[in-house]
């Protein structure tokens, strides 16, 4: 066997090893399982070993975690104790302190720096930053700083700010500041916030959380202005009782109504949660009375499958949210929702028995709101298999309600209806025939005289639904992986006619016409109607898609319903259809153009030849805070709006923001918002008028103005949620890397 070959520059000796060099020393990295020594250089070295090392001339002192920089170093390794003087830096973890003179016992972190300059991080020591977040380090001066252990500071006479040392537009003047990152609390005394010198805030005693926890304490003021109630003063006060449970009260001083009281509890288990809200303004000086709204909402895992809710609000009077809300969604709302229920999920198939009802608040002898009817009970059971012989579907969907009203017809419904259906589908075909029969059964009182009390109904349901899919590569903005497909879709309904005109009508109405509704069996949303049908929905649609990341750039479609007998089911009051043709509907939505985007619906009436309805919105966004909205809204004798609404850059760090929605068949302003927003940098300045319509022909006019001072406190009225809620696309101009530290309402 021949010996193997070795080259022989393989046996040289391989050179030493070489560190790279650095400007300087650099803490290393801590183990606490570990106990690393020191390491000092300087200029020149002296003492008596093992006992005091004295350092003078560029000293750097090495640690773990941390390293000290100064002109002279006293370092006493018995005491583990660095005194340093003449240009002292220490540097720990992300917080670095530089002043004339530091004292410092390093094993336990006590000692005391004189007339530092300081940057601490918002993180306590060990501590990770939160996903998303990047710590946000609080820094000023002092003309002490005590190390009163492991992540404890207190300062005398500080100042601190989240600005840079360049442009601390900001800062807080303080006369003592405690900083204790292990239980991630702050306290300061007779605090004073200073905005371009100008005092904007004091406070005698502030207790605040450190790195976005809850601690209990008061928060910023909430201070506004409304047209109906004129100045208006909120001082939240926030108790977090325990890590699951807290609870706000949040007194409200309105100038020309008067003290409101409000409270909010919240509360989180492993298997249940919920929250109830309160507020109370006794002698409304307005409105004479007293005024309350509550909600109460509670859920809850029974285990099993079992699930329970419970969701009831209730207010005074109808005039409530319009007088004392300054959100659309509330100022609008009439009926008050009441309702709890338990819920069974059992996989295939689910259950639930609910009782519902709709408050009508009254006011003062006004026009009364007519009474909704409440379910007390009802109980549901939805089922759906799919795996069943021959590939065949099952679906099955049942209802038991019993309907109250004060003065209108009462009774109970049953209500069954079971379903089958076969889809069958290749990658690009469908077809899916369907029968079910809808049965239902009606135990009434108070009918009118020789109408039955008694009505039971059966109406069977068939129905096919295909469709084909084509596609081609095509190039789209440039994106040449584009796949354009091709959706022909044809759907026919047949529902013969069933006399319906002697049931009442507790819960239906009819569902408009929009796509989603052509592709339905019943034209109607209840199920005291169901429409005779025999007709054939056609639709073509096309769709832009990424092949790269499967994304939908744009959809387009043009589809018309087709009628093969006239209507004969109706709702009371409803003008049945006699033609042929429906409307025809055309959708646009997507991506139109680069960083712009458009969603657009036609409905044209071919037989009038007129326009029914006609909504288009167009949006542009380049890039975050800079949006512009245009919509115009149109259904005939309806709706008539246009909605205009924009963020974007003015000038410096200026930015203007505002909506104008305007109902051109009322004449009349429904919402509009005004405003500047000012980004300084550490601080953001925010100016929002916002004028809204109100249910009683009025209009509600309130005034924001917040002062934001970054990862530190938002003092004033907030204005953020109206401006996310008017603005479609609207961003903050400062993306805040941590919450503020004194907190919000």
């Amino acid at each position: 066997m021949e010996p193997l070959a070795v080259d022989p520059a393989l046996l040289e000796p391989l050179p030493e090893p070489v560190l790279r060099g650095t400007g300087r020393m650099l803490p290393r990295s801590r183990d606490p399982r570990e106990n690393y020594p020191n390491f000092i250089t300087a200029e020149k070295l002296h003492g008596t070993q093992g006992v005091e090392t004295i350092a003078e001339g560029a000293v750097e002192l090495r640690g773990s975690g941390r390293s000290v920089d100064a002109d002279h170093l006293i370092y006493r390794s018995n005491e583990d104790e660095v005194e340093g003087t003449g240009n002292v830096v220490l540097r720990r973890d992300e917080d670095t302190m530089r002043g004339p003179k530091m004292r410092l016992r390093l094993d336990d972190n006590v000692g005391y720096f004189e007339q530092p300059q300081y940057s601490i991080s918002r993180l306590g020591v060990g501590q990770a930053p939160m996903p998303g977040k990047t710590p946000l380090p609080g820094s000023g001066e002092a003309e002490r700083l005590n190390f009163e252990g492991e992540g404890l500071y207190r300062m005398q006479k500080a100042t601190y700010s989240t600005c840079s040392a360049e442009s601390r537009d900001w800062f807080a003047e303080v006369d003592e500041l405690s900083l204790d990152f292990n239980r991630e609390v702050g306290e300061a005394k007779n605090a004073l916030v200073r905005l371009g010198g100008v005092p904007i805030f004091y406070s005698p005693w502030l207790s605040f959380s450190l790195n976005n926890e809850r601690k209990s304490g008061l928060l910023a003021p909430s201070l506004g202005s409304t047209s109906q109630g004129g100045l208006d003063y909120t001082q939240p006060v926030y108790w977090n009782i325990a890590p699951n449970m807290d609870a706000t009260f949040a007194p409200r001083w309105i100038e020309r109504r008067g003290l409101q009281l409000g409270a909010e509890f919240r509360y989180l288990q492993p298997n249940y949660n919920g929250q109830i809200v309160n507020q109370y303004l006794p002698n409304d000086k307005i409105y004479r009375d007293d005024r309350y709204a509550y909600t109460v909402q509670h859920n809850h895992n029974l285990g099993g499958g079992f699930s329970g809710f419970v969701n009831y609000s209730a207010v005074s009077d109808s005039r409530y949210f319009g007088d004392l809300s300054t959100r659309l969604a509330l100022v609008t709302q009439t009926y008050m929702l009441q309702q709890g229920g338990i819920n069974y999920a059992g996989g295939w198939w689910n259950a639930n028995v609910t009782a519902t009802r709709y408050d009508a608040p009254q006011d003062h002898g006004q026009t009364v709101l007519p009474g909704i009817y409440s379910r007390y009970p009802q109980a549901t059971l939805t089922a759906n298999r799919s795996d069943l012989p021959l590939g065949t579907t099952f679906a099955f969907g049942g209802e038991y309600v019993d309907f109250t009203h004060p003065t209108a017809v009462i009774g109970q419904r049953w209500m069954a209806y079971p379903q089958i259906s076969l889809p069958l589908q290749t990658t690009a075909f469908s077809f899916t025939p369907k029968v079910g029969v809808h049965v239902s059964r009606y135990l009434l009182d108070r009918q009118p005289s020789g109408t039955p009390d008694y009505i039971s109904r059966s109406v069977p349901i068939a129905s096919l639904d295909s469709m084909v899919t084509l596609e081609r590569d095509v190039e789209w903005l440039g994106n040449k992986e584009t796949v354009q497909t091709l959706e022909p879709r044809l759907y026919y309904v047949y529902i013969p006619r069933r006399e319906q005109s002697q049931i009442p009508v507790f819960d239906t109405a009819a569902t408009g016409y929009g796509v989603a509704q052509i592709f339905s069996e019943n034209r109607y949303a209840g199920n005291d109607r169901i429409g005779d049908a025999n007709q054939l929905t056609a639709m073509v649609s096309t769709r832009l898609i990424d092949s790269a990341s499967g994304r939908q750039m744009l959809t387009a479609g043009i589809g018309q319903r087709y009628y093969f007998s006239d209507q004969t089911v109706t709702l009371p009051g409803e003008v049945p259809r006699s033609g042929r043709t429906a409307d025809l509907l055309a959708v646009l939505g997507g991506q139109v153009a680069d960083r712009a985007g458009v969603d657009a619906l036609v409905q044209y009436n071919p037989r009038d030849n007129r326009m029914e309805a006609f909504n288009v919105a167009g949006r542009y966004r380049p890039e975050a805070g800079k949006v512009i909205n245009a919509a115009y809204r149109y259904t005939r004798d309806q709706v008539d709006q246009v909605d205009f609404s924009a963020q974007w850059p003015v000038w410096g760090g200026w930015h203007g923001v505002g909506r104008y929605n305007y109902s051109m068949r009322d004449n009349r302003i429904v919402e509009a918002v005004a405003g500047v927003e000012y980004d300084g940098g550490c601080w953001v300045a925010r100016a929002v008028a916002h004028r809204i319509a109100t249910t009683d022909n009025n209009s509600n006019t309130a005034f924001f103005f917040q002062l934001e001072l970054n990862g530190f406190s938002r003092i004033g009225s907030n204005p953020l949620d109206l401006l996310k809620r008017n603005i479609p696309g609207y961003g903050r101009v400062n993306q805040p890397v941590a919450d503020p530290v004194f907190g919000t309402y």
